[in-house]
């Protein structure tokens, strides 16, 4: 059984969330997932319906590990849930603020 690693609150850090949302990919996958409520599965957060799984299992990883998701199991399917509370906790507005220029 896999078992994801999820940094605690206090130690996300502001390096760790501009280096994963430096990404293209991965500023749409979340940008999507606050679009449904902050919680998808991997293939619904997908940017690109061709991505290969292990180039999308990466890109959860690298969320996951900065902090900005929470990986879970619900059955046979990982759910993800963004972690904004954690995030305004430490940096209010910041994933806001990211999302809405990134758009540009």
């Amino acid at each position: 059984m896999v078992q994801f690693v999820h940094p605690s609150t206090e130690d996300i850090t502001l390096a760790g969330l501009l280096g994963a949302l430096a990404d293209p990919m991965r500023l749409r996958i979340v940008s999507s997932m606050l679009q449904k409520d902050g919680c998808m599965s991997c293939s619904e957060a997908a940017p690109c319906p061709n991505m290969a799984k292990s180039t999308l299992s990466h890109h959860f990883r690298i969320l996951r590990e900065a902090g900005i998701i929470h990986t879970g199991k619900v059955g046979v399917e990982n759910r993800n849930v963004l972690r904004i509370d954690d995030i305004n906790s430490r940096f209010p507005g910041l994933l806001e603020q990211i999302l809405k220029f990134g758009e540009n």
